[in-house]
């Protein structure tokens, strides 16, 4: 008898564990809302970009734009043009860029938002406070959506039939204790 409780409970452990995988991977499949391109009244719209906020393909934000809406966001927190600031990250992330492929298997270097902010003061005369309060802003802004997105996420599980309350919490739980990544 004691070996069919084992069995059991090493069952149910298997599928705790891969409903909760399985959650997350859904979770971050699903895209994480970002800050909106579109001008608000905190912000001026970009002039000095062709198509799509965003969207320069090798422009003044980099190869990739301002995939990260990083750039619109401060330039709406600063008051200055999104393509002073997307030529701005463009130059500090070139002259900060590693000159070594990361190790397999080694996280990336976190960001260092103290000299980040220091060379963008300086880039769009501005002064270093008002840029490191812009990006703590925006991440914290960035963390919270992300937060919510997961959260809501969890919540059509539940309400789909597809997790219980008690796993969803779990996920919940494992993904805040830093177990699990849950979406990005």
């Amino acid at each position: 008898m004691p070996g069919v409780r084992r069995t059991v409970a090493a069952a149910t452990g298997a599928l705790a564990l891969g409903v909760g995988l399985g959650v997350a991977g859904l979770a971050s499949a699903a895209p994480t809302p970002t800050p909106s391109a579109s001008p608000s009244a905190s912000s001026s719209p970009s002039t000095g970009t062709s198509g799509t906020p965003g969207d320069h393909r090798g422009g003044p934000g980099g190869r990739h734009g301002d995939r990260d809406g990083l750039a619109s966001g401060l330039a709406g927190k600063l008051g200055v043009e999104q393509s002073a600031v997307e030529t701005a990250l463009q130059d500090y992330r070139e002259a900060n860029r590693p000159t070594t492929p990361p190790e397999p298997g080694t996280k990336p270097a976190a960001p260092d938002d103290a000299a980040l902010a220091k060379a963008l003061a300086k880039a769009l005369d501005k002064p270093e406070a008002d840029v490191t309060k812009a990006l703590a802003d925006l991440r914290g802004e960035r963390d919270a959506a992300r937060e919510k997105a997961v959260a809501d996420r969890l919540a059509e599980a539940v309400t789909a039939g597809t997790l219980t309350q008690a796993e969803a919490d779990a996920v919940q739980k494992a993904a805040d204790a830093g177990i699990v990544h849950v979406g990005r």
